[in-house]
């Protein structure tokens, strides 16, 4: 009966679990101890959530179940410092200024159980939102459109986990990740032609489109002096079923596959109350074709078509995140948690125009927060994270070429003036989290 209830509860996670995220698009830590954190847990396991971060830290946590739910209020604007460039032939622009996009705030809700196998072994489930970006600008926002500028990607991670505890001190884990991908954009009938795409039809209003792929995160964790433990893991590049709807958007007819990711992490005891963690993530955005591809010309212009194998895409370049976190031993039934989470934006300056869609240039998290032990074994965590303001100044890109009809240029055509576009983000987010030791 036990296994029927979490199997319930992880088909309703599944359904309604968007994932917004701090770290480029992927989420700045998993679980609500560690987000509160900077998202440290590479070697310091704290709940059933720890496999998220490192499989290894499965078989240190012993029994127990964990539900959590954070709040997620990102605020993103595009403001265009001048008029939107022609796209087409058309003289179609868009207004200078501010546009703000709406719908800002999400719930995002993560599960995770951990049973032990005599004292040396541990299996269980880590059920997250990974990460992805959210715009909806309510009204156009790229010249030519007919329909006001929307984009969503979501991705969850099912990642049942296997843990053994090597030795006393020193454990190594495996997860099988199951992701599942949503993504759905309006407003890009400027491109959805046989000038900007592969795959005229499949650039945007073509409603949700869902991706599946398997695959696995390696872990370990080890005591190496009294007081000291390190942290090491590795996810390999995950090869996601394409995107077929939108297919002359993404590069490689749709491709999105999840970005390889690996990391080190050490966490420092001193005394009976403090402890001090460090994690160094590295996101290998770049070698994912429909992110890191140069979006800062027109397709035409760079000779590289939405949807084509090396097709315009993003401008993402590799994140490596730095993270540390703090806890505190206030009394016997109540921890604290402060943390802080950098990572340098992955786009720059001559990227702003496509990022329009995923404005992703938050770099510095403050967090905050605490676990108070209750009754029969269960806890009760709150979280709290502010990523604080960012914003990435873009150039007069996409110059140099010219498409379409006048404007001067040989022939028929209209020159391309650029994209002047600025992007900025912060965001706030609110987590609690309930946990059971059995």
């Amino acid at each position: 009966m036990k296994f029927k209830k979490i199997a319930a509860m992880l088909c309703v996670i599944g359904a309604s679990a968007p994932a917004l995220a701090t770290n480029g698009y992927f989420s700045h830590g998993y679980g609500i101890k560690a987000k509160s954190m900077g998202g440290v847990g590479i070697a310091l396991p704290q709940d059933s959530l720890a496999a998220a971060t490192n499989p290894a830290g499965m078989a240190m946590v012993g029994d127990r179940m964990d539900f959590g739910l954070d709040l997620f209020s990102p605020n993103r604007t595009a403001t265009w410092t001048g008029a939107g460039n022609p796209i087409n032939g058309a003289y179609a622009t868009v207004t200078p200024g501010d546009y703000k996009s709406g719908k800002n705030l999400f719930a995002v809700p993560e599960f995770g159980y951990t049973k032990m196998l005599g004292w040396d072994m541990a299996v269980g489930v880590a059920v997250y939102g990974n990460g992805g970006m959210n715009t909806d600008y309510g009204k156009i926002a790229i010249a030519g459109a007919t329909s006001n500028t929307y984009s969503n990607l979501e991705q969850l991670f099912i990642a049942p986990t296997f843990s053994w505890r090597v030795s006393k001190d020193h454990s190594i884990g495996v997860s099988l990740n199951m992701v599942f991908q949503n993504f759905e954009a309006r407003g890009l009938e400027s491109f959805d032609n046989v000038n900007h795409s592969q795959y005229v039809g499949s650039v945007t209003n073509r409603g949700k489109d869902t991706s599946r792929g398997l695959g696995l995160k390696f872990g370990w964790t080890g005591q190496v002096s009294p007081g000291v433990t390190l942290g090491a893991t590795y996810q390999p590049k995950t090869k996601m079923s394409k995107f077929d709807k939108y297919k002359g958007l993404f590069a490689q007819a749709g491709s999105f596959d999840i970005p390889e990711t690996y990391g080190l992490g050490i966490a420092v005891k001193s005394g009976d109350k403090l402890t001090v963690a460090a994690d160094i993530v590295q996101i290998n955005y770049g070698g994912i074709k429909s992110l890191a591809d140069n979006g800062d010309k027109f397709p035409a212009i760079a000779g590289t078509k939405l949807g084509a194998e090396n097709g315009s895409g993003f401008g993402w370049g590799n994140q490596t995140v730095f993270k540390i976190g703090m806890t505190y031993q206030y009394s016997a039934d109540l921890l604290l948690r402060a943390g802080l989470n950098h990572a340098k934006t992955p786009l720059s300056s001559t990227q702003t125009f496509f990022n329009i869609l995923a404005p992703a240039t938050v770099e510095n998290h403050l967090t905050l927060g605490a676990t108070w032990s209750l009754a029969d074994k269960s806890e009760l965590s709150l979280s709290y994270m502010h990523a604080f303001e960012k914003k990435v100044t873009g150039v007069s890109n996409g110059t140099g070429g010219c498409v379409g009809a006048g404007m001067g240029c040989p022939g028929a055509a209209v020159a391309v003036n650029g994209h002047p576009v600025d992007l900025k983000m912060n965001q706030n987010a609110l987590g609690i989290a309930y946990g059971v030791k059995f």
